[in-house]
This record gives C-alpha cells, structure tokens and sequence, in this order.
C-alpha cells in the first residue's frame, strides 16, 4: 500500500483510521485476533505508529492490547450492550428535544438533506450505509447545540455500530424497516416545528425498537423501561 496521503496527517493516524472502520465495518470481527507485524505490512507503515494507533483504539474500547505482539478485537457483551441501550434511551431524546428548541435554519437544511433517500440498514452493512444512517442522527445531535451532549452521543455511536450488526443477523420485515422510516421522517418533522415532546417521545421509541436494543437482546438483556429524559 502506498504511503498515507492527506488528510491524513501521520502514519499513525492513517492506521488508526483503516483499522477502525474495518473493526466497525465488521471486516474484523469480535474477537478476531490482529498480528501487528502482519497488519503493519498490509498497511505499509512500521510497527511504531501502529502500536499508537491500537493505543487509541483501546482507549474507545474496541481493541485489547496483550502483553506480547499482538492485539485483539473486543467482543461483544451483554453488558456494553445494556450500557449502550440504558444511555441512549435517555440522551438521545434529551438531543432532539433541544434540536427542536434551538436548532437554525442551517440545522434544519442539514437534516432534510440527511434524511432524503434515508433507507433502513440492510442486512449486510457497508460503510457508506453506516454513514448515510449515522449522518442524519448527527445531525439531530448538532441542532441540539450542547457540545459535552453531542461528544457523548458521537462516542455512543461509534461503539453501538458494532451491536447493530449483530442485530442485522436476524432479517427484519418490510412493517419493522417501515415503522423505522416513519420515525426517521417524524423526527424531523417534530424538531422542525419546534414540538420538544413529541420529538423525544418519538426519538424514545426509536432508540427501544433499535437495532441496539434487539442486540442486547439477543445477548441476554432483559427490556429495561427507563424514563425520558426533557430538558
């Protein structure tokens, strides 16, 4: 592989960039042990910004680093899981119940165009649809104009992404992808119009019939009602 170009601006950076979106991507799987020497080479980079790099993803839990040469790709647990699906129940409404008090009509324009052509995940997710889907949840979170909220949210994210493709295992039908459109266009139909409640209501039910939720699920957890949180 040629060498990193921008906009990466290290050798490290880049690793870290490739490795995350393959861990996320679902390319490496839980659990899946990384070789550096080997990893090192398909990269085309040393083995000393490498190390950094899996530093950085150890640090947002994604890989473990052992005592030898060698890391791994975090598994999945029943615990993270429920972690996940007990916070966004309660942030993510939090979010769009500001966005609809305080977003601007640039935040309005960036979430109509996050939404269109907007699809449900399809079963085996590739990166741009992980993006597309991220994108307009981003974008709610932005018009909500609370920086350590958005911080947390953008973290959340990139940590469930791995849950929902254990969720996608299992097919879902056209009335489940539909209802998960509908909530998509309710949403921002609520936080255009300014209508606090009706968006968190709304973005609750979202988060309880999500794909994370179906995972922990799936790993065990028991639904848990938590309450909305309202600014």
């Amino acid at each position: 592989m040629a060498e990193p170009a921008e906009p990466f601006i290290t050798k490290s950076d880049f690793a870290y960039t490739t490795l995350r979106e393959k861990i996320l991507s679902g390319e490496f799987g839980p659990g899946e042990v990384l070789n550096q020497a080997t990893l090192a080479r398909t990269i085309g980079i040393s083995t000393t910004p490498l190390r950094e790099a899996l530093r950085r993803l150890k640090s947002e839990g994604l890989v473990e680093l052992d005592a030898h040469r060698d890391a791994r790709v975090t598994e999945l647990t029943a615990e993270e899981a429920r972690d996940l699906l007990e916070l966004r129940r309660s942030l993510d409404p939090l979010a769009v119940a500001l966005a609809a008090q305080r977003r601007t009509k640039s935040d309005i324009q960036e979430i109509r165009a996050a939404v269109q052509g907007l699809e449900p995940l399809p079963s085996d997710p590739g990166v741009d649809d992980l993006i597309a889907h991220r994108r307009f949840h981003s974008a709610l979170y932005r018009a909500s104009h609370n920086d350590l909220l958005i911080a947390t949210l953008d973290g959340l994210w990139d940590k469930a992404d791995r849950y929902r493709r254990l969720a996608l295992e299992v097919v879902r039908g056209d009335e489940e992808r539909d209802r998960t459109t509908a909530e998509h266009h309710l949403l921002v139909e609520h936080v255009v119009a300014g209508d606090s409640d009706a968006a968190a209501a709304v973005m609750h039910q979202h988060v309880s019939t999500s794909l994370g939720a179906k995972a922990a699920s799936r790993l065990g957890v028991s639904p848990v009602a938590t309450p909305r949180a309202l600014p």
